[in-house]
């Protein structure tokens, strides 16, 4: 049996599918916000006026906490769905649970129904979702472009809170909370279905176009793996765990900005909401140009310049908000958001460095458990600005962490098939 042949170059349907996924994630991406609708929902004059009844940061942080939980859950779930099925079926069901938690939420007016709408449907819907996209673009390329095509796929996720911040804002107040939930609710249903339809894997047979051949393109394929390794043989590495753990350190601290950038510039600038957007920019920018830098780098050694910058930015931002110099907080913030996002294409890059690009989906699904965990950080800064009036002390935590993040990161290679 002749062994099939690679493509001289990647069709013109795998780059609609790279951008048909990058829509989808254009939608998913809403909790990337959050902190808009946090800065609100606290805001006891506008709820009371709206009939809602406000809430307190923790309890305003908790619908994107659990939100991230379900997210993270369920995309073990979502990620066998693509597996299985293909991308449009994940996609769409995607698409069906959070349009319909963000009209609910709207409908019931309430922390129970912003819980259960945005928390309960829209993590099903992010999870389920966002379980589709990556593994199915990456397909169609070879390793030595996945770190880029990865990060253009996941920057629709991050570029999300661009256009979601000031849709958001103006929603809430020219109209009403319930309004920003229902329209955005009926947009993403509509879109992600479309979307969804234009994703697909490539036919049986084909190969992607293979790198250069030269000695950069011969020491990081030394970092991949030649074998596709099931989640079984997955788990039982030490190094499944050792990205799970660098995952939630990456995701805690971007996290605490994301969660929180609103409302902790709230004292210093009204429109708090154009941090958030300035944040979304780099966080897709980050997204990419740490994918692309870890192709040529390494992915290790692009974690590690990430962690050293974002760590940097946590220990710095307690002061730069005492000092209330609102360009070096801009210029914090992207640096946050930048490292934060970079993590978002550099895992699922891991992931099929590591272990293969067949069972992609499932095994990705369960790394990005860390992306899960690492939800404590809004709540856990929540509580703590409640308690202290300050998030200095979430700032301390997080870059605390980040430098066990860098230790780990400097042990961690790739584990070796036992046919190898």
């Amino acid at each position: 049996m002749a062994t099939a042949q690679p493509v001289a170059k990647e069709p013109g349907k795998a780059w609609r599918v790279v951008f048909s996924g990058m829509v989808v994630n254009l939608c998913l991406g809403c909790l990337y916000a959050w902190s808009v609708w946090v800065k609100y929902l606290t805001d006891t004059k506008l709820m009371t006026a709206q009939g809602w009844i406000p809430l307190t940061a923790e309890q305003a942080s908790n619908p994107a906490s659990l939100c991230i939980l379900i997210f993270a859950l369920l995309m073990i779930p979502g990620g066998k769905i693509q597996d299985k099925y293909g991308p449009t079926i994940a996609a769409s069901i995607g698409g069906i649970a959070i349009g319909a938690g963000l009209i609910l939420a709207g409908i019931m007016k309430s922390y129970a129904g912003i819980m259960l709408g945005f928390g309960v449907l829209g993590g099903i819907g992010m999870g389920v979702g966002y379980a589709a996209p990556t593994p199915a673009a990456v397909k169609w390329f070879g390793p030595h472009k996945r770190g880029m095509i990865a990060g253009i796929v996941v920057g629709g996720y991050g570029l999300a809170a661009f256009y979601v911040a000031p849709l958001a804002e103006w929603l809430i107040t020219t109209y009403s909370m319930s309004a920003s939930f229902y329209i955005l609710g009926i947009a993403y249903l509509i879109v992600i279905l479309i979307a969804a339809q234009l994703l697909a894997w490539p036919e049986p047979g084909y190969v992607p176009p293979p790198p250069p051949a030269t000695a950069q393109a011969a020491a990081r394929a030394a970092t991949q793996t030649r074998f596709d390794w099931t989640a079984t043989e997955m788990i039982r590495t030490w190094q499944f765990y050792a990205l799970v753990l660098m995952f939630m350190i990456n995701t805690q601290a971007g996290l605490l900005l994301i969660g929180h950038a609103a409302k902790m510039i709230g004292k210093i600038m009204a429109a708090g909401y154009l941090l958030v957007s300035w944040g979304a920019i780099f966080n897709t920018v980050g997204r990419i140009g740490t994918g692309i830098i870890s192709d040529r780098i390494g992915r290790i050694n692009a974690l590690i310049i990430n962690y050293i910058a974002a760590c940097i930015v946590m220990f710095a931002f307690p002061w730069l908000l005492s000092i209330k110099n609102i360009v070096l907080l801009f210029i914090a913030t992207a640096i946050g958001f930048w490292c934060y996002g970079g993590g978002l294409s550099l895992f699922p890059s891991f992931t099929a460095d590591f272990y293969g690009p067949k069972n992609l989906g499932f095994n990705y699904g369960l790394v990005f458990i860390g992306w899960g965990l690492g939800a404590f950080m809004p709540k856990l800064a929540g509580y703590i600005y409640d308690k202290y009036k300050s998030y200095d002390y979430a700032f301390y935590i997080a870059g605390l962490l980040i430098i066990v993040g860098i230790i780990l990161a400097l042990v961690t290679k790739r584990p070796r098939y036992a046919k190898e």
